[in-house]
């Protein structure tokens, strides 16, 4: 296997397992223990591996090109929150902001060190953003199960949550789409964002 696939996949999944390690830590913040009682609170990448998104869909995605993927969802339970709305709407947009921040001090790296670090290491920097800036992108789509959605539906008015349970319920179907159909519209935001972070072409 090509070393910089193998890289690629290493790089990626430690960017899911921050995604939803931030999840968790957040949700605990908000009065949610359920993460931290199910042991999801660590940086093990064993304790979040989805043998389908974390293994199956980077490899695959890895050979076309680009790895994607996802680390098992850490188990929320909103119900705990001391502010269900609130809680709602930070839980859900800290993954995005982890992986921002992440993008953001790679993308620093490469800006301001990229004559006095080794090549290797820019490249390294480089796929950490790349992998990153697809990771935002894709989340911030206001579509179920993306935490777009949850964001916007946390947003939403009281009266209004039964539109959040009925695109809920065909989420699965949804999120299939969305990767089929919606994700060309955004795939162009890519290289701009990565341009934007590092100052390098895409």
């Amino acid at each position: 296997m090509n070393p910089d696939l193998i890289f690629s996949l290493l790089l990626l999944l430690i960017s899911v397992v921050a995604h939803e390690v931030a999840h968790g830590i957040v949700a605990l913040w908000c009065g949610d223990p359920t993460a931290k009682l199910a042991g999801r609170l660590t940086a093990n990448p064993l304790k979040h591996i989805e043998v389908f998104g974390s293994i199956i869909v980077p490899i695959l995605t890895g050979l076309a090109g680009m790895p994607f993927g996802w680390a098992k969802p850490v188990p929320v339970n909103p119900y705990n929150f001391k502010n269900r709305r609130w809680g709602e709407l930070f839980v859900s947009s800290a993954g995005i902001i982890v992986n921002f921040a992440i993008a953001l001090v790679f993308g620093l790296i490469i800006r301001f060190g990229g004559t006095s670090l080794p090549v290797s290491f820019i490249h390294i920097s480089a796929i950490v953003v790349a992998i990153n800036v697809t990771l935002i992108l894709l989340n911030i789509l206001p579509i179920p199960p993306l935490d777009g959605s949850r964001i916007l539906f946390a947003l939403l008015p009281e009266r209004l949550r039964y539109i959040q349970e009925a695109f809920e319920r065909y989420s699965l179907v949804i999120a299939v789409i969305v990767l089929i159909v919606v994700w060309r519209f955004v795939e162009p935001f890519a290289p701009l964002l990565f341009n934007f972070l590092t100052g390098l072409s895409a």
